[in-house]
């Protein structure tokens, strides 16, 4: 009896010891490990590789059977975690560092030169809330009548003008000015060069003049100041801006056998954007060989600078285009790998306004949960009588297409190995010209073989 349970220990510990060398459960016997008491249920190394790989399908790994149970939750890859997210076992949203609609999430603090928006007054008062701009607009007005219109009553008081109010002898330095009321109206009338003519300076008051031209000078300064002010941020560019759309998602599929990263930009007015530009840039967090860690490092998208093809004519929304080859930081981004990166890539679009002339900028941005792999856009365009027409009811649809799921490295150098197999099975041409003519005639002239011409001894 005792020699039977002390055989049966001996060969459990044979079976667990086999699983932990990977024995049986890499040979996809999972069954031996669960009756040895569960003791490695992991797959075998290699099988998380080939995963990756052109033609394996997704979550199967190499070596393990479909129908295999999947691993614990315990040794399941982690759920993607954006930067920044800290610890903790639930991942937060990342935050974007472009906004959807333009504006860029970044606030400034902490900063102790504030004189420096003083040096630069007009474009502080332009870049200022619209409330705040009003509130401005209205004091710098009011103050000015105010602080003038004060001056003007202390001077007829000075001169005894309020106590000589029903004296016609005696001759003010405003005509009609009986008190504070009186001498502000007067002072918007002179700022704002209204001119009722019924108070009106007199030639007897020479500090009244004085004041005369001085608030006849600075009132237009005033004015121009702040009516330019308002017109600029009326007319911003920034507004023509948002007419200037982006399509919601980003797209990664074949055009031209190569895997291309792709974006939709349109303009919704009939006035075109002169001399429009695109560009790309990846913003995602770096650590340098040396162990600098770059938080929100910018890495530029190449999408047709070398070509010209970032100098867009929007007239009809437009695919933009970034072929991941080997200069792309997408090179080694497989579809799985797309689905657990952390990155951002924001667009910009620039351009100027041909109705003003004025420079005006558009973004967007992109999260990795937002690009759709083996995705296309569809089509906008139509051709009606006389001409074509934009659907913008299906700017942001796409539709799925057959996509490989590797990254661009790997289906290159499929592509590679697959020219190369059709190279070395195929046979020359010339080979076999050679062969038919060493067979019909062997006096004919030497030929090539191989791109080599025969030599006189082998006639």
């Amino acid at each position: 009896m005792g020699g039977g349970v002390v055989g049966a220990l001996v060969t459990r510990l044979r079976v667990q010891f086999a699983c932990t060398r990977g024995g049986e459960c890499a040979r996809g016997e999972p069954g031996a490990c669960a009756r040895a008491g569960g003791a490695h249920t992991r797959p075998p190394p290699m099988a998380q590789d080939n995963a990756a790989f052109c033609g394996v399908p997704e979550g199967v790994p190499t070596g393990v059977p479909a129908e295999a149970k999947p691993p614990p939750p315990a040794l399941q890859a982690p759920k993607r975690r954006p930067w920044g997210a800290g610890g903790g076992s639930v991942a937060r949203k990342r935050q974007r560092y472009v906004e959807k609609d333009g504006k860029c999430n970044v606030q400034h603090g902490n900063v102790r030169e504030t004189y420096r928006y003083l040096t630069d007054i007009f474009t502080t008062l332009v870049d200022l809330k619209w409330r705040f701009s009003l509130l401005i607009f209205i004091l710098a007005y009011a103050l000015t009548w105010l602080f003038f219109g004060l001056i003007w009553w202390v001077i007829a008081y000075s001169r005894g003008d309020l106590e000589h109010l029903g004296d016609h002898s005696w001759t003010p330095c405003v005509n009609n000015l009986n008190g504070f009321v009186s001498a502000f109206l007067f002072s918007i009338e002179t700022e704002t060069t209204i001119g009722y003519g019924h108070r009106v300076i007199t030639d007897t008051c020479p500090e009244g003049i004085v004041l005369l031209l001085l608030q006849a000078i600075l009132g237009s300064m005033v004015n121009a100041f702040m009516v330019g002010c308002m017109f600029v941020k009326i007319s911003q560019p920034n507004k023509r801006a948002e007419t200037l759309v982006f399509s919601s998602h980003a797209v990664v599929s074949l055009r031209d056998d190569r895997l291309c990263l792709m974006f939709r930009v349109g303009d919704l007015r009939d006035s075109h954007i002169v001399e429009a530009s695109i560009r790309a840039k990846l913003i995602q967090s770096k650590q340098t060989q040396e162990g600098e860690f770059i938080p929100l490092d910018q890495t530029d998208l190449s999408v047709g600078f070398e070509t010209g093809d970032d100098r867009l004519f929007l007239v009809s929304p437009l695919i933009i285009s970034h072929e991941i080859d080997e200069r792309s930081p997408f090179w080694d981004v497989s579809r799985g790998q797309l689905e657990r990166d952390d990155f951002e890539i924001v667009v910009i679009l620039e351009g100027m306004v041909e109705a003003t002339g004025m420079t005006c900028q558009a973004r967007s941005s992109y999260l990795a949960d937002e690009v759709l792999w083996g995705h296309r856009f569809t089509p906008l365009l139509s051709l009606e009588e006389g001409f074509y027409e934009v659907d913008y009811g299906g700017f942001h649809h796409t539709v799925p297409v057959p996509t490989p799921a590797c990254s661009a490295r790997q289906l290159a150098a499929a592509a590679a190995r697959r020219d190369a197999h059709l190279y070395w099975s195929i046979p020359s041409r010339l080979d076999e010209a050679a062969a038919a003519g060493e067979e019909g005639d062997p006096e004919m002239s030497p030929r090539e073989s191989n791109g080599t011409l025969a030599s006189p001894e082998s006639r």
